[in-house]
């Protein structure tokens, strides 16, 4: 089997295109989470904290001198990151936890058994008579 036949193979495997999916659907809603926190959490939290606005919140270590830029920590923009970061994870753990579930109850369902086994307990059962 060639190198190309081998790639095609692959490529169009369910898993591959299902995973192309998934990271495509999860760089959106990366989008819309970091919307949300940007525009709706940070706010008040900013309010709270004497009307500042999150991602303007640094540390200057060297003050602008001329030509020189200012040498700061952003923490501010960086707090924002792991509120993101922390929904982002917590929205997919009840993803994943919803899907898990249903698989759990998938499996417990009994299932019919197959025709010959029941023709075979039918049969055992005659015969016990």
């Amino acid at each position: 089997m060639g190198m190309m036949s081998e790639f095609k193979d692959f490529a169009i495997k369910g898993n591959v295109v299902d995973m192309a999916v998934g990271l495509i659907i999860a760089g959106a809603f990366g989008k819309i989470v970091s919307a949300f926190v940007e525009k709706v959490i940070m706010p008040p939290i900013g309010m709270m904290m004497g009307g500042v606005d999150f991602t303007d919140i640094k540390q200057v270590i060297q003050a602008a001198n001329g030509d020189v830029a200012e040498v700061a920590i952003g923490w501010g923009a960086f707090a924002q990151t792991i509120v993101d970061f922390v929904i982002i994870a917590f929205a997919i753990f009840m993803v994943v936890r919803l899907i898990n579930n249903a698989k759990k109850k998938e499996e417990a369902a009994p299932s019919a058994p197959p025709a010959n086994e029941v023709l075979l307990t039918e049969i055992r059962d005659l015969l016990k008579k």
